[in-house]
């Protein structure tokens, strides 16, 4: 750790990230990558901004030369966040051409005519940028998707990783703890959020990549954020899914709390969720397929009558992720073909909206998957919860 700079692992562990990254990139025959995504910036070098959603770019050649390429404002940021030692700016002002600039330092970096690898799925690469980014590089690169490439990387966790997570889902169940404390008839849905909100950034958290979801009423169906908050009913439903997040890293968490009456069709939805559930986590087993998980979710909630009020995916990896979703990759759906590893980090959620009874119930949590196989992380009980 280096004291002048807010670097959250050490240069060690982030070297070793930046050196995984050149083998992949070899493996697939390129010469350099061309990142846009946040998170992959974050994973190699501890860059932590969210300027991306202005035109940003780091390169990464195989001989290991890193540049950034970003904005006046995001030079201090980079330099007090990451290991990059090379930032370029390009300057703010009418007709700016900053993808003309990143094909000079391409230029530059002697990539003239190779094959570069670029991530297109990014939050900042809109399609207008893209557009843009191709005219500029013309010919004179060979561009390839590698979207995935650092991801995949990502998607098994380190030690150091594992620790944040774990310290992500305490933070996950004190949020839980504060909604479950503060939940009853007659509460404003704005001060549940409140204190949810408040329990992880007191135990020194950070925001999360997208907002925490919270209906009451009808919109206990909802497994959205949307604008409008209400005060919490009696005899109402009140479902709620967050995420703990510490150094971006994230454990989600879901419920649907029962305010008041407990409707008999509620506690069948409970019992057939929680027995979803376990049967996913039993699934995400190393070196299988983690579509056999959602096949397991399936078959229980199927065989329980309730494929009518089941989602097409329950789940998805977390890990650090930048706004505007904690979603990472892969995700949890039939036929998904990405083998359980251990370090992979899951979130399984078992989503039941019947839409025409007006009834929901929602029961999720996140796992590390192990040698032996998926470990909750969350200690917080599954029973149902009544308020």
């Amino acid at each position: 750790m280096s004291d002048s700079k807010n670097l959250h692992f050490t240069r060690a562990e982030l070297d070793g990230r930046v050196a995984a990254t050149i083998a992949a990139m070899e493996r697939d025959g390129l010469s350099a990558l061309v990142m846009f995504r946040q998170e992959s910036m974050y994973w190699l070098t501890g860059y932590d901004t969210f300027g991306y959603v202005h035109f940003q770019a780091m390169v990464l050649t195989t001989d290991g030369r890193l540049v950034l390429l970003t904005r006046s404002a995001d030079r201090l940021q980079a330099a007090f966040t990451s290991t990059v030692e090379d930032v370029r700016v390009w300057r703010d002002r009418e007709g700016a051409t900053p993808e003309a600039e990143l094909a000079g330092i391409l230029r530059e970096l002697g990539l003239a005519g190779k094959r570069l690898g670029v991530e297109y799925e990014a939050w900042g690469l809109t399609a207008a940028k893209g557009k843009r980014l191709e005219a500029a590089l013309g010919d004179a690169f060979a561009l390839e998707d590698a979207s995935l490439l650092v991801s995949r990387l990502r998607a098994v966790k380190s030690a150091a990783e594992i620790a944040c997570v774990r310290r992500a889902a305490e933070l996950a169940d004190a949020a839980l703890a504060a909604a479950q404390a503060r939940a009853m008839a007659g509460v404003f849905e704005g001060d549940i959020l409140a204190d949810m909100h408040g329990a992880i950034a007191r135990g020194g958290g950070d925001d999360p990549a997208n907002e925490f979801i919270i209906g009451s009423g009808p919109g206990a169906l909802m497994c959205r954020y949307y604008t409008g908050r209400r005060t919490v009913s009696a005899d109402d439903l009140l479902t709620l899914e967050h995420a703990g997040v510490y150094r971006h890293y994230h454990a989600a968490l879901m419920r649907t709390f029962v305010v008041g009456r407990l409707d008999p069709r509620l506690a069948a939805m409970h019992a057939a969720a929680r027995e979803a559930l376990l049967a996913t986590e039993a699934a995400l087993r190393p070196g299988r397929p983690i579509g056999e998980a959602f096949d397991a979710h399936a078959r229980v909630l199927d065989a329980a009558g309730l494929h009518h009020a089941r989602l097409n995916a329950c789940g998805y990896a977390l890990g650090t992720t930048f706004a505007p979703s904690w979603m990472d990759w892969p995700m949890l759906y039939a036929g998904q073909t990405y083998e359980a590893r251990p370090g992979n980090v899951f979130f399984a959620h078992m989503i039941l909206f019947d839409e025409a009874a007006g009834l929901a119930m929602t029961l999720g949590r996140t796992s590390l998957v192990g040698e032996r196989g998926a470990e909750p992380l969350s200690a917080a009980s599954l029973d149902l919860v009544r308020v």
